[in-house]
């Protein structure tokens, strides 16, 4: 695995690289990182990622500055899974000047869910997976589905300024006790491990209703939100929302998802299902 520090040295491995697929990370990787290094490998010739934590999509009081860094053990994983190049820069190679030029999502996706708990997050992650594509080039880009909003966020940046990038999500990768991976995980004590599966048992149970035919939406989610109560969580939301827009749902709509976060101690974590 090359390891490039400069857009320059990046561009010039893209340069006859063939098709090419791209996932960018902030590093800290765990199994659901190095599942979607290995999905990438059917996607094209060249396996290219990257390991930036950007500061744009850290709000103020979170957890920028001590957010993991753990550079050495992510080269070993990206290398054992098969990554022909890292593009590793520091802040001065990605904002060499103040980032003045902010990519706005629309206000309709980005003012709800985790836009309205993390105001600015979204416009922080589109500026930067932008200039990320712009820098690398990539034919295909992977993204997880843990970061529903998100990847939502990133199809439309894409359709809507006609990029030539297709971009995937991939499944969420769960630990045994269906907890989904999240470099964040670490933050948990041994106690908040224990209970953190609670969360997906809770929109695991919603699915399932719904799935049955369950209709009474605010009923299912009234009901999750004060389980995770009783057990000391602090839900920002769990909802069943449609698929395609994240907007609130008719009785008679399909085709939706259940999205959750809540914070278990200091630790922030989300989840969803699609139903």
């Amino acid at each position: 695995m090359q390891v490039h520090t400069s857009i320059a040295a990046l561009r010039g491995a893209r340069t006859g690289a063939g098709r090419a697929v791209f996932v960018p990370t902030m590093g800290n990787l765990h199994e659901g990182h190095i599942a979607l290094m290995r999905e990438a490998r059917g996607h094209a010739d060249a396996v290219m990622a990257s390991i930036f934590v950007n500061r744009l999509q850290f709000g103020q009081g979170e957890d920028f500055d001590r957010y993991p860094r753990t550079f050495g053990d992510d080269c070993e994983k990206l290398a054992a899974a098969g990554v022909d190049h890292l593009f590793a820069p520091d802040e001065t190679v990605m904002y060499p000047q103040p980032q003045h030029y902010h990519l706005v999502p629309d206000p309709a996706h980005d003012s709800v869910l985790e836009g309205a708990f993390r105001p600015g997050h979204f416009r922080g992650v589109a500026t930067v997976v932008l200039k990320l594509f712009n820098i690398v080039q990539p034919d295909v880009a992977l993204f997880g589905k843990k970061d529903y909003q998100q990847l939502m966020v990133l199809k439309n940046m894409v359709r809507e300024l006609a990029l030539p990038i297709e971009v995937l999500g991939c499944d969420t990768i769960r630990a045994a006790d269906g907890l989904a991976l999240s470099s964040r995980n670490g933050y948990l004590s041994a106690a908040e491990r224990a209970e953190a599966p609670r969360l997906y048992r809770q929109i695991s149970a919603i699915a399932e209703a719904v799935r049955q035919g369950g209709r009474d939406f605010a009923d299912f989610e009234a009901s999750a939100l004060g389980e995770l109560e009783q057990h000391g969580w602090k839900p920002d939301y769990l909802t069943v929302r449609r698929r395609a827009d994240l907007k609130t749902p008719a009785r008679e709509d399909d085709a939706l998802v259940v999205l959750a976060a809540a914070r278990l101690g200091t630790t922030r974590l989300i989840d969803n299902i699609e139903i």
